[in-house]
């Protein structure tokens, strides 16, 4: 077999040795443009799994690695004068050049055939060859040479850096949080060798301008970062190796493979410095395609395992990456946090380490972090615990002259099992053992404020006293019963009406039995939806009427709260976003035009909504649709009802246009929600795949939500919430005396239950290779 590696970076290399470990005869060889002992950049890092898999797939490569590498186990945060140091992480540097040298030795070793100072740029000349490698970098030409076939998505970010290097000793991987006169300035630093480490330089685009450095050459710009971050240098140089200001480009393609020809590591996609990943994962890249080769009947077939069984890691890579990214390109959100709360955002940014798994490697730090928390409740006038505090999910929270006992909420969630809008027995059941199961604050489904405002037949509504007289029922059980407060939600289906239940067809039109639909604008939902009519003045002033007489029965029923429905394409979204809205008249065109009937309505219900009670509205922060409403505008849209008094901005996104794009993983709406809050400076409300009672203190911990809603973990355990105030010793929890004896044990066996996990997670963790290095070097205690 004759096989051709174009590039001989980290992919390449590493490519090469396996490919010839595991097919001894074969001719491999790897061409390199650079000459051997070239390198751009300074140190490259790994974390101890990533060792691992090295120390699996070739022995003396990862052995030559270690013998080279820097440990350590800290992350310290600098920011406004505190450092904050957070151990049992498990990373080590190596220098670039040294790892190169390594794999160049290794692989010559084993016979690969090494050509430097070759350009490669049309590879007709390895006709002859059965497998070409493409890992010509992130600038790969033979990507862009078939671009039309492997179709890569280039989205260059805002922020510019710049890679130095520095004689500054590290014991730690550091993040330097530096405010100036012209903004804040980011350092990425950690040692790769003794007396060597590498300083990552990173700045919003309006600060690097400011700041004079367009235009500066190498030295003249490491001049500068000298002056900025000079008090931590203490007298140590900063090195340059074309260390010139750029944007980092993130790189997906929507193939890998042509033919015989295969792209590795960034020539096939990247992943932002800030989770230092870049040579992990061209060299695991590496690792995936020689298990594909290892039992392929063919090198097509291997090619096609390599991609199909590689694309989704590689993936899961990305997305931790941009939501790293997106973090440190808005770090001025956080800049006014209490610095325990931003050091922890920077740790849990990614959504790779969470409140739990921190707890466990750094308790310490997060028994700060839960007293910083607790700190900020009671100076918001809540009589808290701050020397022992809580959990933040199980600190109360107060809007207007409502208080609840903890941040979990039941998300509303339509059941689609009402009778001509009355709720059901099903209903009372639904609601009120949500409410007995510890829930802080738990939502009504969207309650639709007439016949023609109902999404399906099955949808509840708040129109006439038969309505009434059922939801006092609930609320009074849920009050009765419980310490949960109740939020009635009000909207209107608008096109998306008139449609079958969630389990015949999910927003597809009835075959019988419909409505008349209205909307912004007359477009159908589907191509064969009805053709909803466009609301006028008039019908406007029925609706807004509607809203309003719904309010006035829920506020007779004795609910706690009242949230408007602005989301998810309804009636009263179709205003907001331009892909449902395209009137001409002052309801259409600008932003400010299409919130205008929203408002509108909205200020009617805050006038007959008692003022001591709050108000909420969801919003879809994003439509996932070209064109359509995005993060900045969801800013603006909660900036207007939070003028008009809206309490809380309950933050969804998507399901406006059928032909959306979402983003979907693990809280993946929260993003939206951190946006919200902290450029609006508005409490939020956060949802979307929020499993656990983990991520809810994670979120909260971190300020991207003041309250976390939980749907589908709601559905199938309604004492959710008094499982985690168990887990968490949140003993203060109301229980119906009924039930209290079930409480007690539940507590009683959370602790043994929780210390026993625990135990198991400290003696299943392998000790980090820095833990190794320290002990092997510990001097032997006198006998």
């Amino acid at each position: 077999m004759k096989v051709a590696i174009i590039g001989g970076g980290p992919a390449g290399l590493y490519a090469a040795i396996l490919l010839k470990k595991q097919r001894p005869s074969a001719d491999i060889t790897v061409y390199e443009r650079n000459r051997a002992d070239d390198t751009f950049g300074f140190g490259v890092v790994f974390s101890d799994a990533t060792l691992d898999n090295f120390e699996k797939h070739d022995l003396p490569s990862y052995r030559r690695i270690t013998q080279e590498f820097a440990y350590w186990d800290d992350i310290a945060v600098h920011f406004r004068g505190t450092v904050h140091r957070v151990g049992g992480n498990g990373f080590c540097g190596c220098s670039r050049q040294k790892l190169l040298l390594i794999l160049q030795e290794r692989a010559r070793e084993l016979g690969v055939a090494l050509q430097f100072e070759v350009d490669i740029d049309d590879e007709s000349r390895f006709a002859d060859a059965d497998l070409v490698l493409l890992a010509d970098g992130i600038n790969s030409r033979f990507r862009e040479k078939y671009v039309g076939h492997f179709q890569p998505e280039v989205d260059v970010r805002a922020n510019k850096f710049a890679w130095m290097g520095s004689t500054r000793p590290l014991d730690a991987f550091t993040f330097i949080f530096q405010e100036t006169e012209w903004g804040p300035f980011i350092a990425h630093a950690y040692q790769y060798e003794a007396g060597h480490s590498t300083w990552i330089f990173e700045t919003d685009p309006q600060t690097f301008e400011r700041a004079g450095l367009t235009g500066l050459n190498e030295q003249e710009s490491a001049a500068r970062m000298a002056d900025i971050f000079g008090w931590f240098l203490d007298g140590h140089k900063l090195l340059t190796n074309r260390s010139m200001w750029r944007n980092f480009p993130m790189i997906r393609s929507k193939r890998w493979v042509k033919d015989n020809m295969v792209l590795l590591g960034d020539a096939k996609a990247s992943a932002h410095f800030s989770i230092g990943s870049g040579t992990k994962l061209a060299m695991e890249d590496a690792i995936a395609l020689a298990e594909a080769m290892q039992n392929a009947p063919s090198i097509k077939a291997a090619l096609e395992v390599y991609e199909h069984g590689r694309r989704e890691e590689v993936e899961k890579t990305q997305h931790a990456a941009d939501v790293s990214l997106v973090w440190f390109e808005h770090v001025d959100r956080f800049w006014d946090f209490d610095p325990v709360q931003f050091a922890f955002g920077v740790m849990t940014r990614s959504k790779a380490i969470t409140y739990d798994n921190l707890k466990l490697r750094a308790p310490d730090f997060v028994a700060e972090v839960e007293k910083s928390f607790a700190r900020h409740v009671r100076n918001s006038g809540l009589d808290v615990e701050t020397s022992k505090p809580i959990v933040p999910l199980f600190q109360p929270f107060r809007l207007r002259e409502m208080e609840i006992a903890n941040r979990a909420v039941m998300s509303p969630m339509c059941m689609y099992s009402a009778k001509e809008g009355v709720p059901t027995d099903f209903h009372l059941v639904h609601y009120g053992s949500r409410a007995i199961g510890g829930a802080g604050l738990i939502f009504t489904e969207m309650t639709c404020v007439s016949r023609d405002a109902r999404i399906t037949p099955g949808c509840a509504g708040l129109w006439n006293d038969e309505h009434e007289a059922a939801w006092r029922r609930i609320v009074d059980f849920v009050h009765g019963n419980s310490a949960a407060k109740i939020c009635l939600q009000l909207g209107h289906a608008g096109r998306k009406g008139a449609t079958k239940l969630m389990w015949d067809g999910m927003d597809r039109p009835l075959d019988e039995g419909g409505w008349d639909v209205v909307s912004a604008s007359p477009l159908p939902y589907f191509p064969d939806s009805q053709v909803p009519r466009e609301l006028d003045r008039a019908s406007m002033n029925a609706v807004r009427d509607s809203f309003v007489a719904a309010a006035e029965r829920g506020q007779r029923c004795g609910f706690d709260m009242l949230e408007l429905h602005c989301a998810h394409g309804y009636l009263l979204a179709s205003f907001i976003s331009p892909l449902t809205n395209t009137r001409t008249d002052e309801y259409g065109g600008s932003l400010e035009n299409r919130l205008r009937f929203p408002l509108e309505v909205f200020e009617a219900l805050r006038a007959v909504w008692p003022s001591h009670k709050p108000m909420s509205v969801r919003i879809s922060a994003t439509d996932w649709a070209e064109g359509g409403i995005d993060g900045n505008d969801a800013v603006a849209i909660a900036r207007a009802f939070a003028e008009a008094g809206v309490d809380l901005v309950d933050v969804s996104t998507g399901q406006t246009v059928r032909d959306a794009q979402p983003v979907y993983g693990r809280m993946f709406q929260t993003p939206f929600s951190d946006q919200v809050r902290n450029e609006a400076r508005v409490a939020t409300m956060c949802v979307g795949n929020i499993t656990t009672a983990d991520q809810a203190n994670t979120i909260l911990a971190a300020g991207r939500a003041d309250l976390v809603a939980l749907g589908r973990p709601h559905l199938v355990d309604p004492f959710f919430t008094m499982k985690a105030a168990a887990w968490y010793g949140a003993d203060d929890a109301f229980c119906p005396p009924q039930y209290l004896p079930g409480k007690d044990q539940i507590f009683r066996n959370s602790v043994r239950d929780r210390q026993d996990l625990e135990e198991l997670r400290i003696r299943a963790k392998p000790k980090t290779r820095a833990e190794l290095k320290a002990e092997a070097t510990k001097p032997l205690a006198a006998e």
